[in-house]
């Protein structure tokens, strides 16, 4: 353990930027499980209509993830330099490719609430439900794009803080407001699903909002009026489309696989996804300690990767893959603990909970495996502008070996749900496999940032 634990200065680093991400993280997913036992309190429909809804969003998040972590890559090294004409040149892209996206998905959303939904269900209260809130909460979308850009660039120069800070007043706010209009506390209307999407416009726009004010009134190095947010003739525009579209495509197919396990799990049953989307709540709060690790491995190594430290990229890279491993065994049992409590809050079926519960034991056993994969992909191969193979070892999972599993298990062999997802778990071990084989190559570090 003198490997992990008697480097003081990786220790301290790890936890100047791990912790703020994995708070902001537990933030939000603790938030969303209490926006859901709120919903929850509607019944299974609300849950099934407000989970498929939010697929789309899903969908545009993991868009923005995508560019966020492809400009990442780039900030990261630039600021392992101390280049921030280049990381604001950087953050316009970012925000011209997820603003971009984010109005196209609106759009649909928007104007074809119905056709979506029903890709999901076909359930007519769940299409009825899940279609109000889609097309209201579709609003956010552009909002969300702004501040998705600024947050992954900041953290790159090693500011996590300031995206807790403003999460947190957002995102305590939505949960106030879900409380109100959704149940119809504090004098207000009870609004149910509608109210729900309202509440999340409004704290989205309190977080851009306050974000920008701090960051341009501080004068942070990503404080950029316009026309350098658009001075992109100083980066090498072939070689950040080159890394940054395989981060992109990956997120974007990746999620298109994840969302036809929706569908699937969906049209096994309406008490199938609503067990899905409370087992996956549980599940994404545990999941964020592996989330501030993978986000800070990423930033440590660009920035070695940066300054020409290959060496110490690699030990750092190592050092996270061990600190994940003992994490992932440890809270995978912790899971168990929380079942019981956790599901006596839903108003739902005692087949929904018999579901609930033995999915979140599959997600708790594969935890360990989920956790490397994460760190390998998204906080090495990544951060080292491997993006090309990542791409083929994450995406290509998904559709040659998770999705065939899901369709099989489900129409083929008419599984129940929670045998299902037990097969769609082979894409995982296909990830580790292919993953460590690739880092332990050690031709995934790329220098990017080499002047043109």
């Amino acid at each position: 353990m003198k490997f992990l634990f008697g480097n003081k200065k990786f220790l301290n680093t790890m936890l100047k930027l791990a912790a703020p991400i994995m708070l902001q993280n537990l933030i939000f997913s603790s938030l969303n499980l209490v926006d859901g036992v709120m919903i929850g309190q509607l019944g299974e429909s609300a849950v099934a209509a407000v989970g498929i809804a939010n697929q789309i969003f899903f969908l545009v998040s993991l868009l923005f993830f995508g560019v966020g972590s492809g400009s990442a890559i780039f900030a990261a090294q630039y600021w392992g330099r101390k280049d921030t004409e280049r990381i604001q040149s950087v953050l316009g892209l970012s925000l011209l490719m997820s603003i971009s996206g984010a109005v196209l998905f609106s759009l649909v959303a928007i104007l074809l609430p119905v056709q979506v939904i029903s890709i999901y269900s076909k359930d007519p209260a769940v299409i009825s439900q899940g279609s109000v809130y889609l097309q209201i909460v579709a609003f956010s979308y552009v909002v969300t794009a702004i501040t998705n850009s600024f947050a992954f660039v900041l953290r790159s120069t090693e500011n996590v803080k300031l995206p807790l800070l403003t999460s947190l007043v957002a995102l305590s706010l939505n949960t106030l407001m879900n409380y109100g209009l959704v149940l119809g506390n504090f004098g207000l209307p009870s609004l149910g699903v509608k109210g729900a999407a309202i509440a999340t416009i409004i704290s989205r726009l309190i977080e851009v909002v306050l974000l920008l004010l701090i960051i341009y009134r501080r004068k942070l190095p990503v404080a950029a009026k316009l026309p350098a947010l658009l001075n992109f003739k100083i980066l090498s525009i072939k070689k950040f489309f080159n890394t940054t579209l395989p981060v992109i495509a990956t997120e974007i197919i990746w999620s298109f696989g994840i969302t036809t396990y929706n569908v699937v799990y969906a049209r096994i049953g309406t008490e199938s996804i609503a067990a899905v989307n409370i087992a996956g709540t549980l599940d994404r709060i545990i999941f964020v300690v592996f989330i501030g690790l993978g986000n800070a491995c990423a930033i440590m190594i660009g920035n070695r990767i940066g300054a020409q430290e290959n060496e110490l990229a690699t030990d750092y890279a190592k050092k996270y893959l061990l600190l994940g491993a003992i994490g992932a065994s440890v809270l995978g049992l912790i899971m168990f603990l929380f079942v019981t409590p956790l599901l006596s809050f839903y108003q739902v079926s005692a087949a929904t909970i018999d579901l609930t519960v033995k999915l979140i034991s599959l997600m708790a056993l594969s935890l360990p495996v989920r956790s490397l994969n994460l760190i390998l992909l998204i906080g090495v191969l990544r951060a080292g502008g491997d993006t090309r193979v990542a791409f083929f070892i994450d995406a290509g999972s998904v559709w040659v070996v998770g999705v065939p599993m899901a369709f099989i298990g489900a129409y083929v062999l008419g599984l129940p749900v929670h045998w299902v997802y037990l097969m769609v778990l082979a894409d995982e071990a296909f990830k580790l496999v292919f993953g460590l084989y690739r880092f332990f190559s050690q031709r995934w570090i790329n220098y990017l940032v080499a002047p043109a």
